[in-house]
C-alpha cells in the first residue's frame, strides 16, 4: 500500500488523508455500532491522531459507552457519514470509521478482531482463525 491515501464522506464535504497504515482495525458487534452502522457490525480502524487529518465542518455527537468512558462521534453535518469516534481521556487515537474506497488493495482495513461478539446477530458467521472478543478487551 502506498501513502498517503484520501477518503471522503459522500458528499464530499469532509475529506481526510491517512499518512500511516492503522495500529489495529476492529469489527464490532455491540447493538450501538450495529445501529451506527446499519449493518450486523461495525468496522474501526484505530488510528494515531499524528498519522490522520480531517479536512471540512464536522459535528459531534457523544455518549458514554459500557466502559464508562465518553465516546464522541464526529460526524459530516451534510451527508450525515460518521468519520470518526475518540475518547476525550484517550486523545492520541482515533477510531476512523469511514473507510477510503477505490483501494488497489483494502486488506490493510481487514478486521484482526472481532469484539462484543456476545451480542452479534445470530444469522451473522464469525470468521475462522481470527480474534474473537465477547465484549470489549
Amino acid at each position: 500500500m502506498k501513502f498517503p491515501i484520501e477518503g471522503s464522506c459522500q458528499c464530499g464535504q469532509v475529506t481526510y488523508t491517512l499518512h500511516k497504515p492503522p495500529k489495529m482495525v476492529q469489527a464490532c458487534h455491540c447493538s450501538e455500532c450495529r445501529k451506527l452502522s446499519t449493518s450486523p457490525f461495525s468496522v474501526t480502524a484505530i488510528i494515531d491522531v499524528d498519522d490522520i487529518e480531517f479536512r471540512g465542518n464536522l459535528k459531534e455527537w457523544s455518549r458514554v459507552a459500557d466502559s464508562g468512558n465518553l465516546n464522541v462521534a464526529k460526524f459530516c453535518p451534510d451527508c450525515g457519514n460518521r468519520i470518526y469516534h475518540y475518547n476525550p481521556a484517550a486523545m492520541e487515537t482515533v477510531k476512523l470509521k469511514l473507510m477510503p474506497v477505490n483501494l488497489a488493495d483494502d486488506t490493510i482495513f481487514a478486521p484482526a478482531r472481532h469484539v462484543w461478539v456476545q451480542e452479534k446477530v445470530s444469522w451473522y458467521q464469525l470468521p475462522e482463525g481470527i480474534k474473537l472478543y465477547d465484549t470489549q478487551p
